[in-house]
Formats: structure tokens, sequence, C-alpha cells
């Protein structure tokens, strides 16, 4: 069987991975604004930062920057985007809008990945067919349920 793991920064991508997968389902399904949200919600930035800082360091699948360095960059700017309007409060009047859409994608596509990480450990499948097919399904599926619970969480998230 093939190693999970081949480096400490391999390690410690999975382990910040795992908490952030943890983390950030927590922080979706928890009620918004709580203490509970908000030191989880800082425990998946934190967690989120690593898996992506460690992710700029790992080149052994492509021998150089590859599609997951490029799904790390833009899963760094959707966390920073969604951390930033809610650690700041900007813009004023409606930050929190920014920060669940931001944060809610964020998860979702940390999902993805995760699912990618998985199909692409089955024997002798096309890697990129794999990371193709898990990235597609999770997201459509990820797009639909937040169209189907947009209005829904709208009306939760403008009660001040």
């Amino acid at each position: 069987m093939e190693a999970i793991v081949y480096s400490q920064t391999g390690f410690i991508h999975l382990v910040s991975a795992v908490v952030a997968l943890i983390t950030g389902t927590a922080v979706l399904l928890l009620k918004k604004g709580s203490k509970l949200h908000i030191k989880l919600g800082y425990t998946y930035i934190g967690s989120m930062l690593l898996v992506n800082i460690t992710a700029f360091m790992i080149y052994r699948l492509f021998g150089g920057v590859g599609i997951f360095h490029y799904a790390a960059l833009v899963n760094l700017l959707t966390v920073l985007g969604g951390a930033i309007p809610a650690i700041f409060r900007i813009p004023k009047n409606n930050w929190y809008d920014l920060h669940f859409s931001l944060m809610y994608w964020s998860v979702v596509g940390l999902y993805g990945a995760f699912a990618a990480e998985i199909l692409t450990r089955i024997p002798k499948t096309p890697f990129l067919g794999m990371v193709g097919l898990a990235t597609t399904i999770i997201m459509l599926s990820g797009g639909i349920y937040f169209g189907y619970k947009k209005e829904e969480w709208e009306q939760l998230l403008s009660l001040d």
C-alpha cells in the first residue's frame, strides 16, 4: 500500500485539513454568532491557513506547481475574504453576507479537495478524471444546497 504521508510538511497538512474539516462543518451547523461559533471559526481559519501554507510547500505530485497549488490559492483568498469582513466588520452594514458566503464556499471547497484526495487513491483510476469528478460533484451539490437555503439563511443573517 502506498504511504499516506511522505514528510513532516505532509503530516502537518493532513492534520490541519482534518481539523479544518471538523471545525468548518461545526461552524456551518452551529448558531451563528455564538461564542462557540466564533472560537471554532478562528480555529477553522488558523487550520486553513496551515493547510494552504503547507500546500504551497508540497511539490511531490507534479515536481513543481500543479493544479492543487492553484486550488490552494483560490481557497486562501476565499478564507481571507470571508474572515476579514467578520473580524473588521466591513462592509459596515452587511459584512455577514460576505463572511457567510465566502466561508461557506471555503468549507465546500475543502470537502471537494477531501473527495478528490480520496478518489485519487483508488488504484488504476485516472488522476485528473477523479479530481474533476470529485470537485464537480461536491461543488455542484454545494451550489444547489446554497441556492436552496439562501433565502432562509439571508433571513437569519439579516436579524441583528
